[in-house]
């Protein structure tokens, strides 16, 4: 079977035979692009007609052996057709089988044609983001399709947003296998939302070793709560960290879904620093934000300067040889609560020493909800899970919410209604640019609805409106869940 007179054979046997096949299995015959030819006639023939499942696996056939598959298939949907009788290609596996973007790209036109496929297996095959995207565009015109395995090929985040475009538009997907496919947590995230809105039949989930990180992996376990079918979601070999494992085997036990989490032994363990990725996780905006605010800072100088000179001038010390001023040291200038405000990083807290909360307290008019709100976001942004800078910022939280809510004149419902707001959460006529990152705000939330002086009338409409879906929220999964378990609890 593995030479191509063999085939060439096989296929005039069958064809003179009269045979109408279903099944036609070639796998593991190393025939390459050559041997494609071998079975091209058969596979335009009336035999095929009726042909259900076709499985090439591990043949080597190459792009140029996809592209002649492609084009077999494609003729013998148009003559099928033609007799009334169109191919109904139900199963499809090629898998080791270096078809890379070209080969995929032309099967995938092939697979947009027929339209009828359930099963599609073609893992370890080279295919990258323009490849995955060509499929991606042919799966949305397979609206029976159950399995799809695109296993060990490499997404990233372009292909992996392509196919959860397309995921949210089919209905019958039992199967989704994109392990060890450099989805990355943007990807995931992706994913994630094309399956909390979809998917209703969904059993079998992998998204194993595709650098996925704790948020995004929390996005999806959150994603997967109402697919009562679920029977195995395997995110192994990702970057959760203990702590990250912890949290997802946490929130699956309370959607009772524990026993579908596949085991998450070969997790890499949490990175400190990204590499080769650019995410949209909190870590990674945070050091981008406070890489932005220093360059500001460099390029205004003056606007900081003059700030801090009008309220504190420095002292010049001469040089005792030459009288002249000496140079100025290098160590951090003592902040001032109004650049902090107005360039807000952990470093500016820190640096307001210990009365940090009263000073930032005493600068914002408490009786506006607009500046209150302002003065929220500014000291939340700059969260940090060090203890330092946590408790820096809790402290400002507490001091300035406590000084605001205990003022009869303050309107509590205006507060939130304008935080909502300014975290994209709440759509408003006013031309509001919404914060990008809201972990900061998140955790601050978090600790804030579980002091005294938060009104409890106000978590019910919180609760509200952090259960919408939104991705902006759904970036941030491990702040968006704490704070909704907390508010559960209030």
């Amino acid at each position: 079977m593995s030479s191509l007179c063999a085939q060439i054979s096989l296929g005039e046997g069958l064809i003179i035979a009269g045979a109408q096949l279903v099944e036609l299995d070639l796998s593991d015959n190393a025939f390459g692009p050559d041997g494609v030819r071998g079975f091209e006639a058969l596979l335009k023939s009336s035999t095929c007609f009726t042909l259900h499942e076709l499985k090439l696996n591990n043949c080597g056939m190459g792009i140029g052996g996809g592209k002649i598959l492609a084009a077999a298939l494609t003729e013998c949907h148009r003559k099928s057709s033609a007799q009334g009788k169109p191919l109904a290609l139900k199963v499809f596996v090629a898998g080791r089988n270096r078809l890379e973007n070209d080969g995929a790209t032309a099967l995938a036109e092939a697979f947009g044609i027929i339209g009828t496929l359930e099963e599609v297996h073609m893992p370890q095959n080279g295919i990258t983001h323009p490849g995955v995207a060509a499929l991606a565009q042919a799966f949305a015109v397979s609206p029976l399709l159950r399995v799809i395995n695109l296993n060990d090929n490499t997404f990233t985040e372009k292909g992996a947003v392509a196919m959860a475009k397309t995921l949210k538009t089919l209905r019958q997907v039992e199967v989704i296998n994109f392990g060890d496919c450099l989805v990355r947590s943007r990807g995931a995230v992706a994913i994630a939302d094309a399956i909390h809105g979809g998917l209703p039949k969904l059993k079998e989930l992998n998204l194993s070793f595709c650098e996925i990180k704790r948020d995004a992996a929390l996005s999806v376990a959150e994603a997967v709560a109402d697919k009562v079918e679920l029977e195995k979601l395997d995110l192994n070999g990702n970057t959760l960290g203990e702590e990250g494992c912890e949290q997802l085997q946490e929130v699956l036990d309370g959607f009772n879904m524990a026993k579908a989490l596949a085991s998450l032994s070969d997790d890499e363990g949490e990175e400190d620093e990204d590499e080769d990725e650019d995410e949209d996780g909190e870590e990674e905006e945070e050091e981008g934000e406070e890489e932005e605010e220093e360059e500001e800072e460099e390029e205004e100088p003056q606007q900081g300067e003059q700030r801090e000179e009008s309220i504190t001038p420095p002292r010049k010390i001469l040089d005792p040889n030459s009288g002249e001023p000496a140079p100025v040291l290098s160590s951090p200038p003592p902040a001032d609560v109004s650049t902090f405000l107005a360039f807000p990083s952990p470093e500016k807290l820190l640096r307001l020493g210990p009365k940090s909360s009263v000073l930032i307290a005493q600068q914002t008019d408490t009786s506006d909800p607009e500046k209150v709100v302002s003065a929220f976001l500014k000291v939340s942004s700059v969260f940090k899970d060090e203890a330092t800078v946590r408790s820096a910022v809790q402290d400002a939280v507490d001091t300035l919410m406590k000084k605001a809510f205990s003022s009869s004149s303050f309107n509590s419902n205006a507060f939130l209604t304008r935080l909502l707001v300014h975290m994209g959460l709440l759509k408003s006529e006013d031309k509001i640019k919404a914060i990008a990152n809201l972990y900061g705000p998140l955790m601050a939330l978090n600790h804030m609805v579980q002091q005294e002086y938060f009104p409890k009338a106000l978590a019910p409409l919180l609760l509200a409106f952090v259960t919408k879906p939104n991705g902006a929220l759904e970036s941030c999964s491990f702040a968006r869940h704490n704070l909704l378990q907390t508010l559960y609890k209030v």
